[in-house]
């Protein structure tokens, strides 16, 4: 029986989640593209099958419970989930004297609570098979906060963290936990279209490619259990730190 991917966050075709699902894909599992919109998940799917991948397309919305538990039902129902990854969590800029507390809320709602419904609902298929790989995406708001971040900060910290003990807790149970650190820009659809002067500025090598984020990932997926990676970070040769 092939064995099953399901990965939260996808968006465009120009995105970490859909690099995510094609790398998935050319590892021989079968993917699940989850995401907010119909529309792109389904071009995700269209593109690994294109490859001679195979993919299903699953709308969710990551803060809800059913919703997660649905996504994992339908990769269950294909296959063994081997490989789970939470890249969902959008950026979430505001001044703190005058942020409402339902936005710092909506914050940790898709970065934090999110995360830890999808590797509850993940780790509970994983663990009758004492094998799986499960991986967060992180920001450089995992690692330290800056000015006017306050909202995003606590959200990445917090997951980073819950990572941490997810990994100390199951790794002796056969389930792989890592923590990816995508520190920087990344040169994709989002930011190309919403900051065209930031990516010029940025110059040639200035922004993560996104064929490297998601061979870091297949990376971690494909360890032996006798040299595991809990964190990577990436970065462009440009990025300080």
């Amino acid at each position: 029986m092939t064995k099953t991917a399901v990965i939260a966050g996808v968006g465009s075709l120009e995105g970490t989640g859909a690099y995510l699902c094609r790398h998935a894909a050319r590892e021989g599992l079968h993917v699940i593209a989850s995401g907010r919109t119909e529309s792109s998940l389904n071009a995700v799917c269209d593109v690994v099958r294109a490859e001679g991948g195979q993919a299903t397309a699953c709308v969710a919305d990551v803060t809800l419970e059913n919703d997660i538990q649905r996504l994992l039902k339908a990769a269950e129902s294909i296959g063994p989930l081997d490989l789970a990854i939470y890249n969902a969590g959008n950026n979430f800029p505001g001044t703190f004297v005058t942020m409402k507390a339902d936005y710092f809320e909506s914050a940790w709602r898709v970065c934090t609570l999110g995360g830890f419904l999808f590797a509850q609902a993940a780790i509970q298929a994983m663990l009758p098979r004492n094998e799986g790989t499960l991986i967060f995406t992180g920001a450089s708001a995992s690692m330290r906060g800056r000015p006017n971040f306050a909202a995003f900060t606590a959200a990445k910290a917090g997951l980073r963290a819950m990572s941490q003990s997810l990994a100390r807790e199951f790794q002796s149970q056969g389930i792989h936990v890592g923590h990816i650190v995508i520190d920087g820009g990344i040169l994709g659809e989002k930011v190309k279209t919403a900051y065209p002067k930031f990516v010029e500025a940025a110059g040639e090598d200035g922004l993560i490619g996104l064929t490297g984020i998601a061979e870091a990932y297949m990376y971690l997926y494909r360890q032996p259990r006798n040299a595991w990676t809990h964190e990577l970070d990436l970065r462009t040769h440009k990025e300080s730190f």
